[in-house]
């Protein structure tokens, strides 16, 4: 619990670059660095396409104690490269082209923000490695809120659906944006009227919560798990099908009548071009991680969904996720 605090008290988001930038982590380069003596990979570095704190940060951090705590790998590094909703590493992962040592954490929201910033890179030219988690959104608001309840804050929306502002840790198109938006639509808001005010990752939404910057925030709800047990935070309702076990109290939008249910995700893609060597080392890595015992742990600690696949699996899940999210935007004039 502590360690978890301390990883989302640095700052909160929705998604992983793993930049194998330096010595080591190809097949090629022997068997120590591949490890296919036993011995762990060396060379690993892991770029979050957003800033520090957030899911996307929470994520890559975890998984490289992980990797090195069940002795996959040694000496992970993470950086952070944020900028335009993720699509600055996006863009930076497919100039890479053939590079097997760079990888990128991402999620639903670099798929979002590629149409949104009008990217000229997209994750179809990246190379999928792996889907890793899936987690469910929250709605979130200060302790003194006056909104006690989901459906107080319904009616107050309805009422007012320009005047109160939500927040989200993402640009337009990512996770913390469709939600608001598919919530609008579902309790019969227009979209195009709600008062979305987007910040960089949830380290930066979480003061403008505690601030009373906006009116509630729509966001993973792991990342205010620390807030929410001091008493900073409540959450109203969680997005997914069923009550989640860090929030046992708190209730899902559909058991308060409200007929939606959002998840969000993250996996790992890398440049285009790269070996089919350098693809199976990768995947054989994040295999053995997600089977950890390690792992299990940090699913269970975190409150998140394993959701693994790898290769072609989430290759075609990408495509679907891509199409989806395009002809929403589309809806809502950003695409």
């Amino acid at each position: 619990m502590a360690t978890r605090r301390k990883a989302l008290l640095v700052g909160v988001s929705v998604t992983m670059a793993l930049a194998l930038v330096g010595c080591g982590a190809t097949a090629e380069e022997g068997e120590a660095g591949a490890g296919g003596d036993g011995k762990p990979i060396t060379g690993l570095r892991i770029m979050v396409p957003n800033s520090p704190g957030g899911g996307y940060d929470t994520t890559a951090r975890t998984a490289a104690k992980v990797m090195e705590d069940a002795k996959i790998a040694a000496g992970v590094q993470v950086f952070n490269l944020p900028g335009a909703g993720g699509t600055v590493g996006l863009q930076r992962i497919v100039n890479e082209k053939g590079n097997g040592k760079l990888t990128m954490q991402m999620g639903l929201g670099v798929v979002g923000a590629s149409y949104t910033s009008k990217s000229s890179a997209t994750l179809t030219d990246t190379t999928p490695l792996a889907k890793m988690i899936e987690e469910a959104g929250a709605v979130v608001v200060p302790k003194n809120s006056p909104y006690r309840t989901i459906n107080d804050l319904v009616t107050a929306w309805k009422a007012n659906p320009e005047g109160l502002a939500v927040g989200g840790g993402s640009s337009p198109g990512g996770p913390d944006h469709l939600l608001p938006m598919q919530l609008a639509k579902t309790i019969g808001i227009d979209p195009r009227q709600v008062n979305y005010i987007s910040y960089d990752g949830g380290g930066e939404l979480l003061p403008a919560l505690l601030g009373g910057k906006v009116a509630f925030g729509a966001s993973g709800f792991g990342e205010f798990l620390d807030q929410v047990e001091a008493g900073q935070l409540r959450v109203l309702a969680v997005t997914s099908e069923a009550p989640v076990d860090a929030l046992p109290e708190v209730p899902t939008l559909k058991s308060a009548g409200i007929d939606l249910v959002f998840t969000n995700w993250r996996g790992i893609v890398a440049p285009p071009g790269i070996s089919d060597a350098d693809k199976k080392l990768w995947i054989d890595a994040l295999t053995r991680m997600h089977d950890s015992a390690e792992w299990k742990t940090e699913l269970t600690k975190r409150g998140w969904t394993d959701a693994f696949v790898t290769g072609d699996q989430f290759a075609a899940f990408l495509t679907q996720q891509d199409k989806s999210v395009a002809d929403l935007l589309k809806q809502l004039g950003l695409a």
